[in-house]
Formats: C-alpha cells, sequence, structure tokens
C-alpha cells in the first residue's frame, strides 16, 4: 500500500510538469461522469477473475495504440472491406481482450453518454490491469479524443522485438519518451506471453558463426529450442515472458541480467550505459521500477491526437 501511494504521489508530480497543450487533467470528468473510474475498474475485475491473460492484453493494446497516431484508441476500430484497421496489422494480430473494452463503454454510455472517450477507457484499463496485477496505481489524466483513423500499414512503426537500442530510442524519442522511459515501459514485458516469431531470430542462424545467440543463458537457450524447435514451424507456440507472467513484477530485469530475457529488443537494454544502469537499478528495487513505470506510462499515456468521442469504440462516429 505504501509502494502503491507513492507510485501516485510521484503520477501528479510528474503530471503536473507537462505544458498546458495536453489538455489532459485528473478531474476531466469530475462533473460529466464521476463514476468513470469505477465503472472501469469494475468491468477490467471482472475479466481478470475469468481470464488472467486479460492485464497483459490492455497494457499490450494500450502501448500499441500510443504509439501509433497517439492514444486516440484507433487500435480499436475494425477494418471496413479492403481498408485494413490497425487491429488487423502483423504486430497486432495476437492483440486480444477488445471485448473487455467493449463492455466498459457501454457501462459507461448507459450512465454518461456520449461523455468518455475509448481513448480514455483504454488507458483507465490498462491502469486497472497493472494493480490487479500487483503493480503500482496512478491517477490517470483524462480528457483524449478518439481518431477516425486507422490503418494496419502504420503498424510497421511500432518497436519490433529484434529491434536494437539504437532502433528503439529512435522510435520511442519520435514519441518525445527518452531512454529512461524506453527502459521503464519495457518493464511491462514482466507480463504476458511471446510466440515463437518473436524470438526465433535468437536461437535459430542467430549469425554465421553461431546458431544461438551467445549471449543466452544455455539452459534457457535449450528450453527455447524445446518450445520452438524448428523455425517458423509452430504458429501459435511460444512461452511466458517470464515465469511470474501474470504477476507485475521487477523480474523482467533480472532476467535480462542472467541472458534469460526473451527478445533481442529486451537484450539491447545492456548495449548502452544508461539503459544498462537502469536495468541494474530496477533489477535491484520493485519500488525504483514501479515509480519510474508511473512516471513513463503517465508520459506515454499523454500523446493525443483524437478528434471526437466515440459512441461505438469500434466505429468512429
Amino acid at each position: 500500500m505504501v509502494l502503491n501511494i507513492v507510485a501516485l504521489v510521484v503520477s501528479v508530480l510528474i503530471f503536473s510538469e507537462f505544458p498546458a497543450g495536453y489538455g489532459l487533467s485528473s478531474n476531466y470528468y469530475l462533473k460529466t461522469c464521476p463514476g468513470v473510474d469505477s465503472i472501469v475498474t469494475n468491468v477490467v475485475k471482472n475479466a481478470v477473475s475469468k481470464d488472467k491473460t486479460v492485464p497483459a492484453a490492455l497494457l499490450r493494446m494500450h502501448f500499441h495504440d500510443c504509439f501509433i497516431r497517439g492514444c486516440d484508441a484507433s487500435v480499436l476500430l475494425n477494418s471496413k472491406g479492403n481498408d485494413k484497421a490497425e487491429k488487423d496489422g502483423p504486430p497486432n494480430a495476437s492483440l486480444h481482450a477488445f471485448y473487455v473494452i467493449d463492455k466498459a463503454k457501454q457501462e459507461v454510455e448507459a450512465l454518461c453518454p456520449g461523455v468518455v472517450s475509448c481513448a480514455d477507457i483504454l488507458a483507465l484499463a490498462a491502469r486497472d490491469a497493472v494493480v490487479l496485477s500487483g503493480g503500482p496505481y496512478w491517477d490517470v489524466p483524462k480528457g483524449r479524443k478518439d481518431g477516425r483513423t486507422s490503418k494496419a500499414s502504420e503498424t510497421t512503426q511500432l518497436p519490433a522485438p529484434t529491434f536494437s537500442i539504437l532502433q528503439l530510442q529512435q522510435s520511442f524519442s519520435q514519441r518525445g519518451l527518452s531512454l529512461d522511459d524506453l527502459v521503464a515501459l519495457s518493464g511491462g514485458h514482466t507480463l504476458g506471453f511471446a510466440h515463437c516469431s518473436s524470438f526465433q531470430n535468437r536461437i535459430h542462424n542467430f549469425n554465421a558463426t553461431h546458431d544461438v545467440d551467445p549471449s543466452l543463458h544455455p539452459s534457457f537457450a535449450a528450453s527455447l529450442k524445446g518450445v520452438c524447435p524448428v523455425k517458423n514451424k509452430a504458429k501459435n507456440a511460444g512461452t511466458s515472458m517470464d515465469p511470474s507472467s501474470t504477476t507485475f513484477d521487477n523480474s523482467y530485469y533480472k532476467l535480462i541480467l542472467q541472458g534469460k530475457s526473451l527478445f533481442s529488443s529486451d537484450k539491447s537494454l545492456l548495449d548502452f550505459p544508461k539503459t544498462k544502469a537502469l536495468v541494474y537499478k530496477f533489477a535491484s528495487s520493485k519500488q525504483a521500477f514501479s515509480k519510474a513505470f508511473v512516471k513513463s506510462m503517465t508520459k506515454m499515456s499523454s500523446i493525443t491526437g483524437g478528434q471526437e468521442v466515440r459512441k461505438d469504440c469500434r466505429v468512429a462516429n
């Protein structure tokens, strides 16, 4: 509880440093829809009680939304004929739990019709996903608008699991996010599941000299090869992001230092002195990681870009 209070205070202080142009406020719906936070929390809590993969899905969904056109719920829009939306882009093929946002929107609309954006609901759901997994609480700034455009072709802008530290730095900096944000937000990989396709480059034909990435711990590499024995063969095969993949903790950073991270992008955090120092810091202190994560999540989720408040999260007005 002490950690949660600290994280909340930090998030409020950080958000107060944002320029007024962000247009977001923790009290945005104070008069127009004061019950929105509790409605979303209850919907997410109910979904998590039935499916432990929901938190990872919601957190990833929010991240993927914010990195394309800002946090405008464009990832929720359905494709129209040949106009493929973001959710049907290759990096988003494994996104799921859209029904949770649909349910929350339905309940919010019943209480406050036409007031709360789908983008705000997604941001709140991502926060609740972290909290319900044992992570820190933060007061989500609200007031985002929903976008009208969603293009599958733009999902190529999402950082890939094969990215180097330089590629990651460029991707994050283009969105106003620092190396500190990069390392903190990467900690979201403590939740969820990874398909073989996301890490096969490290266990099959790594380079001309090694079949397996030599930075991988030998027994860990062997276990991955057991799960994914032949490159590209098992489409839905994979493994948990870490042994405690339904608990939001700092084990992700400990695994990086042990040579047991899944993605090239995870391992690349050790390639810059600054990011390496942060990996060590977060590996040694869950509290330090939680504070940094709250700060960076608040910053990332404040990248805005929408124009309307959708009635249906899957369809533009």
